[in-house]
């Protein structure tokens, strides 16, 4: 391939990696010819204000048309911010917050910012939230032209999420300064085999597991550690492809049809831990682990195997015993300088039986430092850009837990209501849109707040039609006893109805959908419903099911496809009734 070849193919959009891949060659080589050869993109600024005025807007993009440049130079230290680029569900924009924050806080310490992001859709790109903004797409040939260009002092890569993480170690091989933790550590924690050795290095439990390159691999190791299994491909966000499976047609499907598994990118095997509450845990430690303090611990609502991302959360934890969360605190603080971890990290526990169980590290920003850093009223993400370009949290004043005084709630916004047919169980695959807080000092009404807030608020009487799972019968008697309490009706198909009577209380007897009517779709769309509450009946959803749960999306039901957080509905309508709820800001909580 010659210069001018190469030329053409530039000014036509072609990558450095795209050329590799046509000539039989690699990007290195590629860039080196094209570097031997003087082609470097020039960038342009975007005009917003079409030709009619000087436009002062400090967007830029890169082209191999133009050869001027209309960067503005400057003697400034640099830092770079790398964003989350296009979003997806999973790919939240959690994300953006932190690399908002990012450029604020360095901005403040005298910085100039410079924001890499292909999304405008994101605040990030807005026109003042940084010096400069570059709409060029995250891949290492894009953000080392910026990189040489503007002579930045270093990058911060752990704040958008999966995509920028991804190019931590081809950027310091390239001679890049990444602030904060090592891509070396970000490695050793992502690397299921390095993270095991790590754990068993410091005596921390972890599920039983396995790693898989191929089907049968995949089903020897589930063998092994029994089903039910909790199956995912590595390096993801967003739990994408995450599955738990019950059997091995399952798992021989999954493996055939969710991923596509190699050496480079093996399968991850663990044992599913079925009843584990999982806890979320973010904290911020200050060069080479020198302070470190939790930021906070969210209790999930729903019991494990439901995304971080969508499940319901509870700061501080509440039902963990004081054991518990003081193992829970001695893990993180040992595997965060254990890691040299330089800024923010979250841990991903599950406590089953009194003993705490790691599932995940992520030496990285995660989507819970936007809650927990309103929750608590310390900005985490300004805190972290800080220390990673060198300042001490003791002189940023933050060095002690905060351990709030009231509850915080975090609900999940779902987009159900826009796919027709879609089934709403929650699984390891995250699938929510966005997120609210409930606060207050009665952990009932912070639920109940977070239910007004986050789909349909929960209702103080009317009917409750109750269908569950074989496995989850024997609470049914509980459960309905509350709502009876409570001033409801309760209304269920044979099987339940049966455990209700049986237990002394009344019961609507009514139809399941094969049996015909009425039935629970019918009384739905006559809002002869005020709750309902219907878990999932093991392995795949019969289609009755499907068909309940979507009924409720569409009329606007309340729904929990939980026992655990059916009773934490309980809780925040008890509450409601007893003494109903005030509104304050979170400043006035603060």
């Amino acid at each position: 391939m010659d210069s001018d070849l190469l030329k053409k193919a530039k000014a036509y959009g072609f990558s450095d990696r795209q050329i590799a891949s046509l000539t039989g060659s690699t990007e290195d080589e590629v860039r080196a010819e094209r570097k031997a050869a003087g082609l470097v993109p020039a960038y342009r600024l975007v005009d917003t204000c079409a030709a009619e005025f000087e436009a002062y807007t400090p967007y830029y993009y890169s082209t191999y048309d133009r050869g001027d440049d209309e960067i503005d130079a400057s003697d400034r230290k640099k830092v770079m911010i790398l964003g989350g680029g296009p979003n997806r569900i999973g790919q939240g924009i959690e994300f953006d917050y932190c690399c908002v924050h990012a450029a604020f806080a360095l901005k403040e310490d005298g910085f100039e910012t410079l924001m890499v992001n292909s999304n405008p859709e994101t605040v990030s790109t807005d026109y003042d939230t940084s010096d400069k903004l570059f709409f060029e797409p995250l891949t290492l040939e894009d953000v080392l032209h910026i990189y040489e260009r503007e002579n930045c002092w270093g990058v911060i890569a752990q704040f958008g999420g999966q995509t920028p993480l991804n190019l931590a170690l081809g950027l310091q091989a390239n001679g890049v300064n990444i602030l904060g933790t090592s891509p070396q550590s970000i490695e050793r924690a992502e690397d299921r085999e390095l993270f095991s050795a790590m754990l068993h290095k410091l005596d921390i439990p972890q599920p039983p597991n396995g790693l898989a390159i191929n089907e049968d691999e995949a089903v020897t190791e589930a063998q092994k550690l029994g089903y039910p299994v909790l199956v995912r491909p590595s390096f993801v966000l967003g739990g994408r492809a995450m599955q738990i499976v019950y059997s091995d047609n399952e798992l021989r499907h999954y493996m055939q049809h969710a991923v596509e598994a190699s050496p480079e990118r093996p399968v991850l095997v663990d044992k599913f831990l079925e009843d584990a509450t999982e806890v979320d845990v973010d904290c911020i430690a200050d060069a080479k682990g020198d302070i470190i303090v939790v930021g906070g611990m969210l209790e999930h609502v729903e019991f494990a195997g439901v995304h971080s991302g969508d499940a319901a959360m509870v700061l501080p934890p509440h039902t963990l015993s004081q054991g518990a969360i003081d193992t829970m605190r001695e893990y993180t603080h040992a595997m965060a300088r254990e890691l040299e971890v330089t800024g923010l990290m979250n841990v991903q526990y599950a406590v089953k039986d009194e003993v705490v169980y790691v599932l995940e590290v992520n030496p990285r920003a995660s989507r819970t430092v936007p809650f927990v850093s309103k929750a608590i009223g310390v900005p985490l993400a300004k805190l972290a850009a800080k220390v990673m370009a060198g300042a001490k949290l003791s002189e940023l004043g933050f060095t002690e837990e905060i351990w709030p005084k009231y509850w915080a709630v975090k609900e999940s916004v779902f987009p159900f209501n826009k796919f027709v047919g879609q089934d709403i169980i929650l699984s390891p695959e995250m699938r929510s849109t966005g997120e609210v807080m409930g606060i207050d000092p009665d952990l009932g009404i912070a639920y109940a707040k977070s239910q007004m807030a986050s789909s349909s608020p929960l209702p103080l009487g009317g009917k409750v039609f109750i269908s569950v799972s074989d496995e989850h019968k024997s609470q049914v008697p509980g459960l309905a006893r509350d709502f009876v309490d409570l001033g409801f009706e309760l209304v269920a198909t044979s099987g339940t109805a049966a455990c209700i009577e049986q237990a002394g209380m009344e019961v609507e007897r009514i139809k399941k959908l094969a049996e015909g009517r009425p039935n629970s779709l019918d009384l739905l769309k006559n809002n002869d419903l005020q709750l309902v509450i219907n878990t999932p009946s093991g392995e795949g959803s019969r289609s009755d099911e499907v068909q309940i749960r979507t009924g409720a999306v569409y009329t606007g039901t309340p729904i929990m496809t939980t026992i655990s957080s059916a009773a934490a509905a309980v809780n925040g309508i008890r509450a409601i009734k007893k003494s109903g709820y005030v509104v304050q800001t979170v400043q006035e909580y603060h």
